[in-house]
C-alpha cells in the first residue's frame, strides 16, 4: 500500500458496513480516504473515533448517488480540493426483497437500479475524467455481491430478483470498464470483490438478523482486507475478480 500513501480515495457509501470498515482500513494505510454518503453524521462519527493523527485524512462530502447532478458536482469539487482522485471504491448498495411481478415495485425497482447500477457507473465516468486529467496510476473497485454470480432466490419470504439483476450487471460493468481503461492507455486499474454473506446493517434488514446467524458469514473488515490486498498489488499485476465467503457457506 505504499504506493498510496498520501493519495486521494472516494469510498461511496461510507456511513456503515463495508463503506465505513474500507474507509478506516484506508486512512489507517495512509490515503487521504473521502467519504460520501447521505448520512454524513456517521461518517464524521467515524472520524472522531480514529486518532487525531489520522481523523484528519477522512474527509466527508453528502452525496446522494441516484442523483447524476449530485456526482458531477461532487466529484468536480473533491478533484479541485484534494488535486485528483487515484481510487475509486464504489461500495453504496441497497437490496430490497421484491419480485418482478409485485403490484406497486416501480419505486423500489428504481432506486435499486439507480444505486446499484447507475451509480456505479456514474460515479465511476465522474472519477476516470480526474484520474486521466493527473496521469497517476489509479484503481477503481467495485464492491459487488455472491448474488452477482449465482442464482437469484425467489421465494415468499425473500426475493433477490433486482438485487441479484443489478449484481449481474455490475459484474459486466466490470468487465467493460477494464477494457475501456485499457483502450484509454491510461494506467487504471479495474477490480470486482463480491462478498457472500456479511453482518451489515443493510444484509439485518433484508435477510433478518435470525437468518443470517444460521450462515457462516464475513465481518466488514474482512471485505476491506480483501480491498487493501487488491490495493497493494505491484502496478503490472492486476486482480479483475475476487469472491470472497466465510468458511463453511454453502451458496
Amino acid at each position: 500500500m505504499q504506493q498510496w500513501k498520501n493519495r486521494v480515495a472516494v469510498v461511496t457509501g461510507a456511513s456503515s458496513g463495508i463503506g465505513a470498515a474500507i474507509a478506516k482500513a484506508l486512512v489507517k494505510a495512509g490515503m487521504i480516504t473521502i467519504g460520501l454518503a447521505r448520512r454524513v453524521d456517521r461518517v464524521q462519527k467515524l472520524k472522531e473515533e480514529l486518532p487525531k493523527d489520522l481523523g484528519k485524512n477522512l474527509h466527508t462530502f453528502k452525496c446522494d448517488i441516484t442523483k447524476e447532478d449530485e456526482i458531477i458536482q461532487i466529484f468536480s469539487e473533491i478533484d479541485e480540493k484534494f488535486g485528483g482522485i487515484h481510487v475509486l471504491i464504489n461500495n453504496a448498495g441497497i437490496s430490497i426483497s421484491i419480485g418482478l411481478i409485485d403490484n406497486n415495485n416501480s419505486d423500489i425497482i428504481h432506486k435499486i437500479i439507480d444505486t446499484n447500477v447507475l451509480g456505479p457507473i456514474f460515479c465511476t465516468r465522474e472519477a476516470y475524467k480526474a484520474m486521466s486529467k493527473h496521469g497517476i496510476n489509479s484503481h477503481v473497485v467495485h464492491i459487488n455481491s455472491i448474488f452477482g454470480h449465482i442464482p437469484p432466490l425467489v421465494s415468499d419470504e425473500f426475493n433477490t430478483s433486482i438485487y441479484s439483476a443489478s449484481k449481474y450487471a455490475l459484474k459486466v460493468i466490470n468487465e467493460v470498464h477494464r477494457q475501456e481503461f485499457i483502450q484509454s492507455k491510461h494506467h487504471i486499474k479495474v477490480s470486482s470483490v463480491s462478498p457472500g454473506y456479511v453482518k451489515t446493517e443493510m444484509t439485518l434488514n433484508s435477510f433478518g438478523e435470525e437468518n443470517l446467524a444460521k450462515v457462516p458469514h464475513l465481518q466488514p473488515e474482512d471485505v476491506a482486507q480483501s480491498v487493501l490486498h487488491i490495493l497493494g498489488t505491484p502496478p503490472h499485476v492486476q486482480i479483475h475478480e475476487l469472491i470472497i465467503k466465510a468458511f463453511g457457506e454453502e451458496v
